[in-house]
């Protein structure tokens, strides 16, 4: 499929000489003190053989030194990494005291699929340090995976705080409130204690400063740094000292991929079959990997469109020379005419 995109067609003109164009006449038609570069085009739909849309966005590729090997929009600006933070907020809980390992520690970096076993965790969580679900400051919601969805409204579920997706991240940052005796009341508070560590914790891993900071989806405080930082966080996190905060969430992530994401997640199944990789993905389409020998990506979708994520992601991973066949399951992102494939979601670089 990628010598297709490298040299595939669109009704006789070149895709990538149309995409350079169009890029062109965006630069061209921007406002001229508008300070904001043009994206380049990450991903492309291609229904029918026509180019149908664009996906603009950034992404940065690290070598093993830490070095940028590739570098593609704005890759220094702050953006919100949403729950890629997760891994390094994580590392922040273990550093407050909270006695978390194996899948309860993986399902504290987790976007959880909201499966029975994600909320069964969650609630055992909370009761082990005391709590119950009525501690939890997430907003009430259903499952993320739309199978997992309709199997839980068919059983009579209803949207609440366990089963939304950040739960298990929340009941690890209770616990770590309690085992170092801070207010439980608050824990989400940008001033609270634990979110001021944390916020330390992310500083460190990115070798950044937090240039801002906003509310999360799941109303959490929400850091904002550069893409090319947290790649450099990922990277941190696989390079650490056994033992370390940052390892310990590392390797339960590896171990346990599928509390950090649901069965039939990308995460998942790239932490399954790429040995030694850290993968998280995060709101409005943010993605960062870290591989075994400290190579790193991160980038963010502009438009924020999820279903750019796997082929842009695919393609970046095969430029860092990662063969698996899990990769064109990634990638795959078909669109539909009557319920059949009519096109697909492809990576444009």
């Amino acid at each position: 499929m990628m010598d297709g995109i490298a040299n595939g067609t669109t009704n006789g003109v070149r895709v990538r000489e149309a995409a350079a164009e169009a890029a062109r006449g965006d630069r061209e038609s921007a406002p001229p003190d508008s300070g904001r570069a043009i994206a380049p085009v990450l991903a492309e739909a291609v229904r029918s053989g026509f180019t149908e849309s664009l996906h603009r966005g950034s992404l940065v590729v690290l070598g093993r030194g830490g070095e940028v090997e590739l570098a593609l929009g704005d890759v220094v600006s702050p953006v919100f990494p949403r729950s890629a933070n997760k891994p390094m907020q994580a590392a922040g809980v273990l550093r407050a005291g909270a006695d978390l390992s194996g899948e309860r520690l993986a399902l504290a970096t987790g976007s959880h699929s909201g499966e029975p076993f994600h909320r069964e965790l969650v609630r055992t969580m909370l009761a082990e340090a005391g709590l119950t679900a009525a501690a939890l400051r997430t907003p009430a919601d259903l499952p993320i995976d739309p199978v997992e969805s309709q199997a839980y409204l068919a059983a009579g579920g209803s949207a609440d705080p366990v089963s939304m997706n950040c739960s298990g991240k929340h009941a690890a940052m209770l616990a770590a409130c309690v085992a170092a005796g801070w207010p439980v009341d608050g824990y989400v508070d940008p001033d609270h204690p634990l979110q001021l560590l944390v916020r330390e914790t992310i500083e460190e891993a990115s070798g950044e400063k937090v240039a801002h900071i906003g509310v999360d989806g799941c109303g959490a405080p929400l850091p904002a740094f550069s893409l090319t930082g947290l790649a450099r966080a990922f990277r941190h996190h696989v390079l650490a000292d056994p033992g370390t905060p940052e390892r310990r969430v590392a390797d339960a992530m590896r171990a346990h991929p599928e509390y950090v994401a649901g069965t039939r997640r990308i995460d998942t199944w790239l932490m399954r079959d790429v040995h030694g990789a850290l993968a998280k993905v995060g709101a409005e389409a943010v993605q960062a990997v870290a591989l075994e020998d400290g190579r790193a990506l991160a980038f963010k979708i502009e438009d924020g469109g999820k279903r750019a994520v796997g082929p842009v992601l695919a393609r970046a991973l095969r430029l860092m020379s990662v063969t698996t066949p899990v990769l064109d399951r990634i990638a795959d992102s078909p669109l539909l005419g009557g319920g059949r494939p009519a096109g697909e979601v492809r990576a444009a670089f």
